[in-house]
């Protein structure tokens, strides 16, 4: 292609898509997508519990829309994010670009939650837990559900576990806590920091797929029994499967003790076995 022209081409490209981004930004243009997205989300959950995940994908058909557009309008150039897929020379979507995508589908799927009800949990709570961090995590962490610290402050894993958890991220693993993703399988606190029962754990299970969908992390971390069974779709013994690989939705998932059992059982043998396992765990992320 003339340099002239390709560059021309590239201009009018950003040009475009500045001006869809600041329209999104004004909400031009994007009730619309929300409401039908919220409408197809909202259709999924009546018909059973593997829900959720048509908001990630009618966001993602969203921002696809345009490229498709301007692909249209400029004959055969491609546009970045069809260029990436083909691997092409031009440059994919910014990193900014890629967490801001995963960010809004996040925030769909918290909508989506709203002041929740669905079970007797929402009695006695007082705040939703959702979850906490980088929407663009290589490594998503899912816990069993929120304590005290947690139903107080609305972030999971806060309390003297999520302490501890922080520690071993930050410490052991090297990285900030704000680049992975953490949450739990229940959004609001059991009574007494009781094991969630099986229609609790029903309820909340479409906004988990919601966010693992919406975050797509490269591995899964599972903390503890009840996370881990929900997530392998059967009860399980963590001490048995804790350091082996498993998937879910297609997701390296790597069980492991919970910090609250480490610190209930804080020895050397435990302490070595988790090590390992978040070692594992993060190399996976990193491949």
């Amino acid at each position: 292609m003339d340099p002239a022209l390709s560059s021309e081409t590239r201009s009018l490209l950003a040009s475009l898509r500045a001006t869809l981004a600041e329209l999104v930004e004004e909400g031009v243009d994007r009730i619309e997508a929300d409401i039908a997205a919220s409408t197809q989300l909202r259709a999924s959950l009546q018909r059973g519990p593997h829900a959720v995940t048509e908001l990630a994908a009618a966001e993602a058909t969203a921002l696809a829309a345009p490229d498709a557009a301007v692909d249209a309008r400029l004959g055969e150039i491609p546009s970045a994010r069809s260029a990436a897929r083909a691997g092409s020379r031009h440059a994919p979507p910014s990193a900014s670009d890629e967490v801001a995508h995963k960010a809004r589908a996040l925030e769909a799927v918290r909508r989506e939650l709203g002041e929740c009800t669905r079970c007797p949990l929402c009695e006695a709570r007082s705040r939703i837990v959702f979850g906490d961090g980088n929407p663009n995590a290589a490594l998503m962490f899912i816990g069993e559900g929120p304590g005290e610290e947690e139903d107080r402050r609305g972030l999971p894993f806060v309390g003297r576990a999520g302490e501890l958890l922080t520690r071993m991220i930050e410490r052991g693993l090297e990285i900030p806590r704000s680049e992975v993703y953490i949450c739990n399988i229940v959004k609001c606190r059991p009574p007494g920091n009781r094991t969630p029962k099986p229609d609790e754990v029903a309820s909340c299970k479409p906004f988990l797929d919601g966010q693992i969908d919406a975050v797509r992390p490269r591995t899964i971390v599972a903390l503890g029994r009840p996370a881990t069974s929900l997530l392998l779709g059967h009860d399980v013994s963590i001490s048995k499967v804790r350091g082996t690989w498993h998937t879910y939705r297609g997701i390296p998932l790597m069980p492991t003790f919970h910090p609250a059992f480490l610190l209930r059982q804080y020895t050397p043998e435990n302490r070595n076995a988790v090590w390992q396992d978040l070692k594992a765990a993060l190399a996976r992320s990193r491949e």
